[in-house]
């Protein structure tokens, strides 16, 4: 039991809100407020967040440089590349406009802290400034800047920026094999190796956080968790279920039914690992004998939608935006939502294949929006277990996206018919 303990994340993460909530109802809110052990205690916020402030800005703009790299030329980039993204904005908008639209349709959360409580946050948009001019011009103004600067001031719009620019100059400038993108992958490797490090000190974190609330809220936190969990788990399971395997029978003709026969394999080991990168060589086996898609076309549009496709943790940092916004008590205006739409999709795409990656996204977020960063670690909470349908989702919408990609080619235009004949007959 103790060797399961040690190795689970989720329970040691449930352990330490648990203990936190207990702790914060027997003792007296007199005896904690302004004693130095809760100094120390709030200590482990405070260097949680901070290096999670530290590495940030890195993360994005490594994920992001291999993504791009990843694509190999400018001419995949412009043909192959290019309908690839396409559809994988198009899922993307879907899902962030789903969890947006379920999330604003319901009740309001309670606060569990007022807003005199809070610290001072970072808001990249003013709330007096909501006409779509003004929103374009202060975007172009924090998104073209020095990177370097960016990356010093925290500005992960303008690191977005200079990222995806930065990588289509890398690809039109530089051969396939050239050692810089080697470079990239062993630094992304190495700082995502990093962030997984930094994830496992969350249970000190989240002790932390659930104690301050505890004491000093107003609302209660673990009953609107679940209610939060609930309601993403039933949105991605919409988004799975339903979205993902309607496109795929609209522009493929694929039979709903025939399709998740075929692709349950890889959904199964993207639910148990909670890596989409990690579910890649078994997506491309499945997409090559079983949905019949060529082989040029998966070794673009499966390795790239693992960095870059990422439906289930686009809706979940929209839902979360929102759910964290009233939580902390902050009243979010048009251009607020505006924000939250368009850094969810940025940071989807950034957000590293591998389990709780989305945490690392999910900053740029919070941080559009003006919501402490804090506010991660009580994700935490809840935020593993839903990683996993979310993956299977994640993986779902790229095995579709190559069936789709594939079709749109011009060399597949006149074999479509036969291929989907082909392929309902072998699955059925």
């Amino acid at each position: 039991m103790w060797t399961l303990f040690k190795r689970s994340l989720p329970l040691q993460l449930l352990f330490a809100a648990i203990t936190a909530w207990l702790l914060a109802a027997v003792i007296p809110s007199s005896w904690v407020i302004g004693s130095d052990w809760y100094s120390v205690v709030l200590l482990a916020k405070t260097t949680y967040i901070g290096l999670l402030k530290m590495v940030v800005g890195i993360v994005v703009m490594l994920s992001l440089l291999q993504g791009i790299t990843n694509i190999g030329s400018t001419l995949k980039l412009k043909t192959l590349g290019l309908r690839t993204i396409l559809f994988y904005s198009l899922t993307s908008l879907i899902a962030i406009a789903l969890g947006l639209s379920a999330a604003l349709s319901m009740p309001e959360w309670t606060p569990i802290v007022v807003p005199d409580q809070l610290g001072e946050s970072v808001n990249l948009i003013s709330s007096k400034s909501a006409t779509g001019s003004a929103i374009a011009s202060k975007l172009l103004n924090m998104a073209l800047v020095n990177p370097v600067a960016a990356l010093s001031s925290g500005n992960l719009l303008a690191t977005v920026v200079f990222s995806i620019l930065f990588g289509i100059a890398l690809l039109s400038a530089l051969p396939k094999q050239h050692p810089i993108f080697e470079v990239i992958s062993g630094l992304n490797l190495a700082v995502n190796k990093l962030v997984y490090q930094i994830i496992r000190l969350a249970p000190l974190a989240v002790f932390s956080i659930v104690f301050e609330f505890s004491v000093t809220g107003t609302g209660s936190l673990f009953s609107q968790l679940a209610m939060f969990a609930l309601l993403v788990f039933v949105l991605t399971l919409i988004h799975g279920a339903i979205v993902l395997p309607m496109l795929a029978k609209l522009l493929t003709g694929v039979s709903i039914r025939q399709l998740f026969k075929s692709i349950s394999a890889p959904l199964l080991m993207a639910f148990t690992t909670s890596s989409s990168s990690a579910t890649l060589p078994l997506s491309m086996q499945v997409a090559e004998e079983k949905l019949g898609v060529s082989q040029s076309t998966s070794s673009l549009v499966l390795p790239l939608g693992a960095v870059m496709n990422m439906d289930g943790t686009a809706l979940f940092e929209g839902v979360a935006a929102i759910f964290l916004a009233q939580l902390f008590g902050i009243d979010l205006t048009t251009t607020g939502l505006i924000m939250i739409f368009i850094m969810a999709m940025v940071s989807s795409v950034g957000a590293p294949g591998m389990p709780s990656g989305s945490m690392s996204g999910m900053q740029l977020v919070l941080l559009a929006a003006g919501i402490p960063l804090e506010a991660i670690a009580i994700l935490l909470i809840i935020e593993r277990p839903l990683d996993t349908f979310r993956t299977a989702v994640n993986v779902e919408g790229d095995l579709i996206a190559a069936l789709v990609v594939d079709k749109w080619q011009p060399s597949s235009n006149i074999e479509a018919v036969a291929k989907t004949a082909t392929f309902n007959k072998a699955v059925s």
